[in-house]
């Protein structure tokens, strides 16, 4: 079994919640309201600028410029194409990104796990996140990839941000750097990067779950 296969098996029951959640079939059937999509993108929005830390850090771990090099190409998806759609979507939904919104108390631990990863040091556990960040959202997002058309564009967008084979090579990636990486350390650092793999999982099901009651505590 593959390392990261290993580590999702470990968290099933998350990864699936996660992956099947109301708020995203909402997303995908078309029925999610606009509000409740803009205090979505407006607490996701926020993740964005730890998210690049995190991914410019994991470039700087690398072990290879050949490791690093995809990694980079998705940095200028990030800082690009991503970005834009934040800007385009908050304000055709009546938002601002400028004031950014207050943080979730959900949405500020995301943000502590990925600085705790960033400031780490550990290429692995820096992966870690990264993997659970993205490949969560593929496994969502990917089955619904032909009804992207069919909907609003702060809706279908999002939904071919995060599948085609662009992303799906993203997430290959990543997974790859992860199972290559997995055997070369302890078993120290192995349980710590599984910590972090778990903490990531059950974040996503929970900022799903807060985005479905409009983030009522922020």
């Amino acid at each position: 079994m593959r390392p990261t296969d290993h580590l999702q098996s470990l968290v099933a029951e998350d990864w699936h919640a996660a992956t099947h959640h109301r708020f995203t079939g909402d997303l995908v059937a078309g029925r999610l309201t606009e509000a409740r999509m803009l205090a979505y993108l407006r607490q996701d929005h926020l993740f964005l600028g730890g998210f690049v830390r995190l991914l410019a850090s994991a470039i700087a771990h690398a072990p290879t410029l050949p490791d690093a090099i995809p990694a980079a190409q998705f940095l200028a998806l990030v800082t690009g194409p991503e970005n834009t759609y934040f800007e385009r979507a908050i304000t055709a939904l009546g938002g601002t990104v400028t004031p950014p919104a207050p943080a979730h108390p959900v949405t500020a631990d995301f943000q502590a796990l990925m600085a705790e990863a960033t400031g780490s040091g550990s290429y692995p556990r820096m992966l870690a996140v990264l993997v659970v960040a993205e490949w969560c959202y593929l496994d969502w997002a990917h089955p619904h990839e032909d009804k992207a058309r069919d909907l609003p564009f702060w809706a279908g967008e999002w939904i071919t941000l995060h599948s085609g084979a662009g992303f799906e090579g993203v997430v290959a990636y990543l997974r790859d750097q992860l199972d290559r990486t997995w055997p070369k350390i302890g078993p120290q650092e192995q349980a710590e990067t599984a910590a972090l793999f778990a903490r990531a999982t059950r974040l996503e099901r929970a900022f799903f779950a807060a985005a479905l009651a409009d983030f009522a505590t922020a």
